[in-house]
């Protein structure tokens, strides 16, 4: 059975190119292009892309809607179906703009690659989102141990995710140069620390609790002062591994360079919810947990800005379109309440009308 066609693989690294140069995609997704066009290319036994037809296409979502998914054991669910179409289709609509291939691939076949307009509405439905409460993070926290230095480092990682919010890619790649407790926030630096799109930004420390601050500071401290690492050394380094005392290969402490990919942080995260008794909740989720400490209906406009910026978002939209959702508690509370009449609260140009009414009577003029 032929593995490969020479002409495919040829297109495809232009492909995967244009991707990431012109598109200017990150590796992950250009590997998730990758991968969907090598599930089409295996069905179609490597088939030439130029000889490309509609028969191809219906067969592969035939075949794609029985495959189980490696951990599940279950069906592929629609939402992955509709990923892993809609990469084909992106790359074949590249293809008809090709020397070669805008012959052979007729635009309006890209369309056969659509899932049907029942399972596009399944697998494109908002689903409710779950985040956990400040409280139970804080249970979590206190439940964790902290006698060796690694239970240190864990504890402390956790405790840092709450107080800032920041996206696991961003707190394996930091330093310690990009603490400052003085100050009390966190330098995302894009040079060194990997942010969402490259983008710069400090993020000040979410005021959630004088022992989750003090669980960081002890740690930063400790690097610094015990350990004696300076600014280059990364704040949650990795951990090392060697013969112990038990002459069997085991943990035996921290390592002076840091990780080489987020899933330790995540392993971490599972461990601290199952001790604590909690379903678990994933590092991200932490940032719906501070918008919506944050985000009430006294909060000002500035206010929210401040905390659309301290999240790396450029627009508050983002914020609020993202993270802003009414839980499902709450939404019924407010539902609910409809039934009760509500004494009319002055909004933020209320207040603002009025502060200019009484500057303008202050001065004489006659309202």
């Amino acid at each position: 059975m032929t593995k490969h066609n020479a002409n495919n693989v040829r297109i495809k690294h232009k492909y995967f190119v244009h991707l990431k140069e012109a598109q200017g995609l990150s590796v992950q997704s250009v590997d998730a292009a990758a991968s969907a066009i090598n599930r089409f290319e295996i069905d179609t036994k490597h088939r030439d892309f130029k000889d490309f037809h509609v028969e191809q296409a219906i067969a592969f979502k035939k075949h794609l809607s029985e495959q189980k998914g490696q951990r599940s054991g279950k069906n592929l669910s629609k939402a992955t179906l509709h990923a892993i179409l809609t990469q084909l289709k992106q790359f074949f609509l590249w293809l008809t703009r090709e020397p070669g291939y805008e012959k052979s691939i007729k635009y309006s076949d890209i369309d056969y690659f659509k899932l049907s307009k029942n399972d596009t509405h399944i697998a494109t439905a908002h689903r409710v989102k779950r985040w956990p409460t400040l409280e139970q993070v804080k249970h979590v926290i206190a439940k964790m141990p902290s006698n060796s230095v690694i239970e240190r480092r864990n504890r402390a990682i956790v405790a840092f995710t709450l107080l800032t919010a920041a996206r696991v890619n961003a707190i394996v790649s930091m330093k310690l140069e990009h603490i400052d407790l003085q100050a009390g926030c966190f330098h995302q630096d894009a040079r060194i620390v990997e942010t969402k799109f490259r983008k710069t930004f400090t993020t000040f420390f979410f005021p959630v609790g004088d022992e989750i601050l003090e669980i960081v500071v002890d740690w930063v401290r400790y690097l610094r002062d015990e350990l004696l690492w300076n600014n280059d050394d990364p704040v949650f380094p990795s951990t090392l591994r060697g013969i112990g005392a038990s002459k069997q290969f085991e943990v035996t402490g921290i390592e002076r360079k840091q990780w080489s990919g987020t899933s330790p942080i995540r392993a971490i995260f599972r461990e601290a919810f199952a001790g604590a008794d909690l379903p678990y909740f994933n590092p991200h989720s932490f940032r719906d947990t501070l918008v919506h400490l944050g985000l009430n209906d006294r909060q000002s406009p500035e206010q929210i800005k401040a905390i659309s910026q301290n999240l790396g978002h450029e627009k508050v939209l983002t914020t609020l379109l993202n993270y802003g959702e009414v839980s499902y508690q709450r939404q019924g509370e407010i539902i609910k309440g409809l039934a009760t009449p509500q004494q009319a609260m002055p909004t933020g140009a209320d207040e603002i009308a009025e502060a200019v009414c009484k500057k303008l009577r202050a001065s004489g003029v006659n309202l």
